[in-house]
């Protein structure tokens, strides 16, 4: 539906970036694509700075600290949700009533205050809906990496 947002957690736009993640790689690396082509992608800078310290450090094969710069520099033209006071009194909301862990519940804050319909992560119970903002799982069919 045109004017949705699309909210991207920090491990989706990683294996959009880490080629040894397999199958989770081209599907993540399509989700990313795809929000590029539409315009739609949402993200917050804790994304941002998970995804940079991942991409440089935990993948199998690291991109270099440059190229990592660029991915960033490249994904802050999407719209961006800069996390602040009312999103750590969110997340603490959340966290207290939903359980999340409160990293977690600063992306889902994030993503709900940044008016995303759909947040996209592995690492949520896919399905459920939270203020209005969908969670999905994009590998829920396919194999683990």
């Amino acid at each position: 539906m045109p004017g949705e947002k699309v909210f991207l957690y920090t491990n989706i736009i990683i294996y959009a970036y880490d080629i040894s993640a397999g199958e989770k790689h081209l599907i993540a690396r399509k989700v990313v694509v795809d929000l590029w082509d539409s315009g739609i992608g949402l993200l917050s800078t804790q994304v941002l700075q998970e995804f940079f310290v991942s991409v440089t450090k935990k993948i199998q094969k690291p991109l270099d600290v440059r190229g990592a710069k660029e991915v960033v520099n490249d994904l802050m033209k999407w719209d961006m949700v800069v996390n602040d006071g009312e999103t750590i009194l969110g997340a603490i909301d959340i966290h207290q009533q939903y359980k999340y862990s409160f990293w977690d519940s600063m992306i889902l804050y994030a993503a709900i205050n940044g008016g995303a319909s759909t947040l996209l992560s592995e690492d949520f119970t896919g399905g459920q809906t939270v203020l209005g903002t969908k969670i999905e799982n994009p590998f829920r069919n396919s194999p683990p990496s």
